[in-house]
């Protein structure tokens, strides 16, 4: 029987990878296919999904960040790593992509011209380059045992 150096670490992981997966890859889109949501309506919608969304994920990074100290991990590892992209892209998102998408949302809301941009195109990269190296991160905590 084996057993995991940091379950709260990899239990955060997985949960985390479930939380992106689920808003960003099947709520974002699935609410304009329901009856009666208009494009301003949905933006609403996701503005407080994707807030919400953004909050549960500093959780679980946080998580992550002090069960690996409280187990003494080792940071220079490439475990830790494939844990470092998806922490920089959470502050990215955190700081610059969230309140510009928040900003375009609101434009689209109150009915004024919306300049294009590939801002959204960006998001869904992050979200995918995320949510891989979650799961290279979480497939390396049964490898290190």
């Amino acid at each position: 029987m084996s057993s995991v150096k940091n379950p709260i670490s990899l239990i955060s992981t997985f949960l985390w990878i479930g939380f992106v997966c689920a808003i960003s890859f099947m709520e974002a889109w699935l609410k304009f296919t329901a009856p009666g949501i208009t494009l301003p309506l949905g933006l609403g919608i996701g503005r407080l999904v994707f807030d919400a969304l953004n909050k549960v994920e500093w959780v679980f990074a946080i998580a992550i960040i002090v069960s690996g100290f409280m187990v003494k991990e080792k940071w220079l590892s490439l475990k830790n790593l494939a844990f470092a992209i998806p922490l920089v892209l959470l502050i990215v998102q955190t700081l610059w992509t969230l309140p510009a998408l928040d900003a375009r949302a609101e434009l689209y809301i109150t009915d004024q011209t919306v300049p294009p941009s590939n801002l959204h195109f960006y998001y869904v990269a992050m979200e995918v380059f995320k949510v891989a190296s979650l799961l290279l991160f979480g497939i390396k905590h049964f490898k290190s045992n």
